[in-house]
């Protein structure tokens, strides 16, 4: 990698500043990698933590004030057509993008008795479907800028589902345990144009979801008697898109305190 190439990274899902995707963000524009966020306002409703609906511009002064190019866009990857329309404009804000975080993710709960085709399909189209076109827009990029491009780095979020079982989030469940299985394969077509491929479990993470009681109950059964931060998670991100990193590809890190 050549050190004085600027670095650009695509992080998705990147809504409130509580969340993984701004701890990756910031972790990101620290070490001094422009940033494009994408965020999804009606998502935040849907699922009850919206907050304050100018979270993602306050980000956006975050960022800059570190001395980063940072720019962003609300968009739907639910829509077909949003992975390129992102890809241009980040590539429009920043110049080309070699990194692409993956971190977007749709969840409801569910069970079996609630489990419906329109459940599928909407976690499918955001979960599955947005993060492999967005992918896929990212090498075709990427293949344009080569040489200037020497290096890329995917890094997908993925969930706990091949440890053990998640009751109630099926349909979730059934399409992270796709991306794992994706980012396998992919890392495997990519690596010889110098893209590594990986996903990142970041087990229970506090984001302001938890409720006080089942805080308590996996406190109680942490091995380091604490839960996951945002920003535990955005360092390994960090890494794995790092000059460091460029040996690993095709893994799925679970970093989760032992649990």
């Amino acid at each position: 990698m050549n050190q004085s190439q600027p670095q650009n990274a695509l992080v998705t899902g990147v809504s409130r500043k509580a969340g993984i995707g701004a701890a990756i963000a910031r972790e990101f524009a620290r070490h001094g990698v422009n940033v494009f966020i994408t965020y999804f306002r009606p998502y935040d409703h849907e699922s009850g933590l919206a907050g304050d609906p100018a979270e993602p511009a306050q980000l956006l002064d975050t960022l800059r004030g570190m001395g980063v190019q940072a720019d962003g866009l609300e968009a739907d990857l639910a829509d077909p057509h949003t992975p390129a329309r992102l890809m241009e404009a980040a590539e429009s804000a920043l110049g080309p993008v070699n990194i692409l975080v993956n971190n977007a993710a749709y969840s409801m709960r569910d069970g079996i008795d609630a489990l419906t085709a329109d459940l599928l399909d909407r976690t499918y189209a955001v979960n599955l479907r947005g993060m492999a076109l967005l992918c896929a827009e990212f090498v075709r990029r990427f293949r344009r800028h080569q040489p200037t491009s020497d290096f890329g780095r995917i890094i997908n979020l993925t969930s706990g589902q091949s440890l053990g079982p998640m009751p109630g989030e099926l349909a979730y469940v059934a399409t992270k345990g796709a991306v794992e299985a994706f980012t396998l394969s992919l890392s495997a077509e990519l690596a010889p144009l110098g893209i590594t491929v990986n996903a990142v479990d970041p087990g229970i993470t506090d984001t302001g979801w938890i409720s006080p009681p089942l805080r308590t109950t996996w406190e109680a059964s942490a091995p380091m008697g604490r839960l996951g931060t945002p920003e535990d998670a955005a360092r390994l991100v960090r890494f794995l898109a790092s000059l460091e990193a460029g040996w690993i590809t095709g893994q799925v890190i679970h970093s989760r305190g032992g649990l």
